[in-house]
């Protein structure tokens, strides 16, 4: 039983590795994609909380170009040469991301920091986002660039 278990793992393991970074560039290309669409319509959640971090701005102006940065980015991470590009943007717009926990505190935590609101569990699971993007960064290197023939010397 474990023996057969292990058998249909290693053939699903070793089947999905071909495919994973593809995947996984997907899944980020759409929820960036999708957000960002959100933001630019006026229509995102988030748009009360980011009017709240970055309140020196006007959010009928920042929020859509916030939007549009997050649409450039989703699609950034869908053409190979661009991602090395897109993932460094991603990762500085995933650092942004986590301002509300020290500005607006009290909107991301019931208990600072044991007990985060849904505003708080919806920032933090961003850190699932950058673990994605680390994962990209990671695999997207050397076999990367030589293929394009442009390998670091």
């Amino acid at each position: 039983m474990i023996k057969t278990f292990n058998t249909l793992y290693f053939n699903f393991s070793d089947s999905i590795e071909k495919h994973s970074i593809l995947i996984l560039r997907i899944s980020l290309s759409i929820v960036y994609i999708w957000f960002g669409a959100l933001k630019v319509f006026g229509m995102s959640p988030a748009g009360e909380l980011v009017e709240k971090t970055v309140y020196w701005f006007r959010p009928e102006i920042f929020i859509p170009i916030l939007g549009i940065c997050e649409v450039i980015i989703g699609l950034g991470l869908l053409f190979k040469r661009l991602v090395p590009i897109a993932i460094v943007l991603l990762l500085l717009h995933m650092g942004v991301t986590f301002f509300p926990v020290f500005i607006v505190q009290t909107v991301c935590f019931d208990v600072f920091p044991y007990c985060p609101t849904l505003v708080g569990q919806y920032i933090i699971k961003n850190l699932v986002l950058i673990s994605g993007a680390l994962v990209i960064a990671g695999k997207h290197n050397k076999k990367y660039y030589n293929e394009l023939n442009q390998a670091p010397v």
